[in-house]
C-alpha cells in the first residue's frame, strides 16, 4: 500500500464560530482506495499559504510512501531543509499529515488508532468546555451584549451552571484581559479584581460539582503571574493555564513553585523537545498539547510517556476543528496519565455537521469511537459548502497595541 493522493479543505466555520474562524482539513488517499483524514492547526500564516505548505510536504515527503512508516516520514520531514528543530509551522503541517497516516493504518487493520498505540485504557474521557456565550451569539462579535459572559462574573457563573447541568465537571474561563504582541505585562489591579470575582462567583454557582480552569494566554510577567495566582488560590482552581509566555519554561517554573495552583501549558509548543524542557524545569504538571500542532499522534504518545515518568498528566487542547479533536480523543484513550479533554461544548453545531457521524458524548464525557482509524469521517459535501472566502485571515491573532492591556 502506498500514498498516492492528497485533498485539502479550507473550511469557514460559520457563526457562532466555536473553535476558530476556519479549519484546515486534509485527506490522503492510497493506491488501494483507503482514505485518511487530518487537520492542521497552523495559525501564523494565511490558510492559502498553509495549503501550499501541505502540498510541498506531500510532494517531497509523502507521495509514494508506505503509510505505516510513520517514524521514517516524521524524521525525514523534520530534517528537511536542515532545520531539525521545533519549527511550529512545519510541525503543524506534519501533524495533520501524520494523523491522516494513522487514520489509514487503523482502517487498513480495522482497529481504532488507540489500539495501535498501546490499547484503550479509558472507556470514557472526562471533558471540559470553555464558557461560551449562548449559541446565537457570534464568538467574534466582542461588542455584542450577549458576549457579557466574557466580562461579567455573574453572567459567567450562570453559564457555568448551564454547562454543569449538561454533565460537565470542569469549565474554563479567561477574564484576565487581552493578550497582545507586546506581552508579557503586569496585570492591572482591575483585572486581578475581576479575575478573583470570576472565580468567586463561579465557585459559588457550581460548588464542588465542577473544577475551575483559569485560562490566560501567556500574557503576564513572572512576577505578575505570581501576584494573580495568589488572588485565585482561595477558590482552588484545577489549573492556572500558560501564566507567562512559552519561550522560557524556566520562568514559568518560578510561577509553579510560587503557587498552590497546578500550572498547565502546551498549546503553543511542539515536539518532544519543547515539552522535555517543561518537564525538566518543573514549569508545569499538566501538558496541553494540541494534536494538530504538536507533531502528531506518535509524538504526543512520546510526550505523554515522558510526562508519566514525571508524574505529570495530559489534557489535550482544542481550539480547532473536530478532526484534531478526534485525534485528541485517540491519544487520551490510550494514555494512563490522561486528566481531562477539551471539548467545544458537546461536540454539536458545526463540529458535528462537518463529520459524517458526530463524536459520542454522554453527560460530560467523550466516548472513544470503536470505528477504525480516527473513528470519524469528514463530510466533504458540508466542507465544500462552506469555503473560506477571506483567505488572508489568520486563525487567531493577538492584539497589536499595548494599550489593549487597559481594555
Amino acid at each position: 500500500m502506498k500514498v498516492t493522493g492528497l485533498k485539502t479543505f479550507v473550511v469557514a466555520n460559520p457563526p457562532p464560530r466555536r473553535g476558530g474562524r476556519y479549519f484546515i482539513f486534509l485527506k490522503l488517499v492510497t493506491d488501494n482506495g483507503i482514505e485518511g483524514v487530518g487537520e492542521v492547526y497552523n495559525a501564523a500564516f494565511a490558510p492559502d499559504v498553509i495549503v501550499k505548505m501541505i502540498e510541498d510536504v506531500f510532494q517531497r515527503n509523502v507521495e509514494g510512501i508506505d503509510p505505516f512508516h510513520i517514524e521514517k516520514f516524521w524524521r525525514r520531514t523534520y530534517a528537511r531543509g536542515y532545520s531539525m528543530r521545533p519549527d511550529i509551522s512545519l510541525v503543524g503541517v506534519m501533524s495533520g499529515i501524520e494523523m491522516a497516516l494513522w487514520d489509514i493504518c487503523g482502517k487498513a487493520v480495522e482497529k481504532p488508532v488507540y489500539e495501535l498505540l498501546g490499547g484503550r485504557v479509558h472507556d470514557r474521557l472526562r471533558s471540559y468546555t470553555y464558557l461560551y456565550a449562548p449559541a446565537e451569539v457570534d464568538a467574534y462579535a466582542y461588542t455584542d451584549e450577549g458576549n457579557k459572559v466574557y466580562y461579567d462574573p455573574d453572567a459567567a457563573a450562570e453559564r457555568a451552571l448551564h454547562y454543569v447541568n449538561l454533565g460537565f465537571t470542569a469549565v474554563k474561563f479567561d477574564p484576565a484581559g487581552p493578550y497582545t504582541a507586546f506581552d508579557p505585562h503586569m496585570p492591572s489591579l482591575e483585572r486581578m479584581e475581576l479575575s478573583e470575582k470570576f472565580c468567586k462567583r463561579i465557585r459559588e454557582a457550581v460548588g464542588n460539582k465542577a473544577d475551575l480552569l483559569f485560562g490566560t494566554h501567556g500574557q503576564f510577567t513572572t512576577s505578575g503571574a505570581i501576584r494573580l495566582a495568589r488572588k485565585l488560590e482561595p477558590y482552588d482552581p484545577l489549573w492556572f493555564e500558560e501564566p507567562c509566555p512559552p519561550e522560557m519554561p524556566e520562568e514559568m517554573a518560578k510561577v509553579a513553585r510560587s503557587t498552590k495552583i497546578p500550572v498547565a501549558t502546551g498549546e503553543r509548543l511542539c515536539t518532544k523537545y519543547e515539552f522535555a524542557r517543561v518537564l525538566e524545569t518543573g514549569a508545569a504538571s499538566i501538558l496541553q498539547f494540541a494534536l494538530g500542532r504538536v507533531g502528531g499522534l506518535l509524538e504526543a504518545k512520546k510526550i505523554a510517556g515522558m510526562a508519566e515518568a514525571h508524574y505529570a498528566q495530559i489534557a489535550p487542547h482544542l481550539y480547532c476543528g473536530p478532526i484534531e479533536g478526534a485525534a485528541n480523543v485517540q491519544i487520551a484513550a490510550c494514555s494512563p496519565n490522561f486528566l481531562i479533554l477539551e471539548s467545544i461544548e458537546t461536540w454539536g453545531g458545526f463540529h458535528g455537521e462537518v463529520l459524517n457521524r458526530p463524536m459520542g458524548f454522554d453527560d460530560g464525557f467523550v466516548i472513544p469511537p470503536s470505528a477504525p482509524g480516527l473513528g470519524v469521517e469528514l463530510n466533504e459535501e458540508v466542507a465544500l459548502a462552506h469555503p473560506l472566502t477571506e483567505l488572508d485571515d489568520l486563525h487567531i491573532a493577538p492584539g497589536e497595541d499595548p494599550a489593549a492591556w487597559n481594555d
